[in-house]
């Protein structure tokens, strides 16, 4: 449809410009043609915050901008935040969190959405969590799933001893992992990172989720 290219310009013109109310204007007129706030994440969110990610690593702008852009995208999240509770709820718990060290936390906010639109208790640690937090806290909640974000590739290294340190401790926790960074992983790198599933969009995040639901009883 020709309007979603046009749609991505305006978002991504509004976030460059720090107009919060343009960027919410967008989401709406998106939200009016396709009521499905996935779609919105995925086409309109991430394909901006992607694009906005490269012209910071390329120096074309600054980081402040860039910071800006994912704040003003994270509050449009929590306005619409109301909207993806469903009726039908599940017994199952996912903690989701980012890598050490990334300070990109609105991807796998997307991702805690898309569990929570699935009937799922998501909890959002976002950025700057230690492994050795997380690992508390995994043992606290006793999640069915961990999720985890890499946007930068220089902390891929970081995510690797993350994963050892979880394989480690919770042998059986099912992981799933997520990011822009995995677009710069070569294949043969997967291997190294053991008994993990990458979901690299939103949409085969939800397969993913209603596969494990569809044995579930509410």
């Amino acid at each position: 449809m020709q309007y979603k290219p046009i749609l991505v310009q305006e978002y991504m013109q509004n976030l460059l410009k720090g107009n919060r109310a343009g960027c919410s204007s967008v989401a709406r007129q998106y939200l009016a043609k396709n009521p499905s706030i996935k779609d919105l994440y995925e086409e309109v969110f991430k394909v901006s915050l992607y694009e906005i990610g490269r012209l910071w690593e390329t120096n074309q702008i600054t980081v402040a901008t860039e910071h800006m852009a994912t704040a003003i995208t994270e509050g449009i999240l929590n306005e619409l935040f109301e909207q993806i509770i469903p009726e039908k709820r599940y017994n199952k718990k996912v903690v989701v969190a980012c890598v050490e060290n990334e300070k990109h936390q609105v991807g796998i906010k997307m991702v805690a959405d898309v569990f929570e639109m699935k009937g799922w208790e998501s909890f959002f640690l976002g950025t700057g969590i230690p492994t050795s937090e997380l690992v508390k806290f995994i043992r606290e909640t006793q999640p069915d799933i961990l999720a985890i974000s890499l946007s930068v590739y220089f902390n891929f290294a970081k995510l690797l001893k993350m994963l050892q340190i979880l394989r480690s401790e919770f042998p059986y926790l099912q992981i799933i992992l997520g990011g822009q960074a995995f677009t710069r992983v070569p294949d043969d790198v997967f291997q190294r990172l053991g008994n993990v599933v990458l979901l690299t969009d939103l949409y085969l995040l939800e397969k993913y989720i209603d596969s494990i639901n569809a044995n579930l009883k509410t």
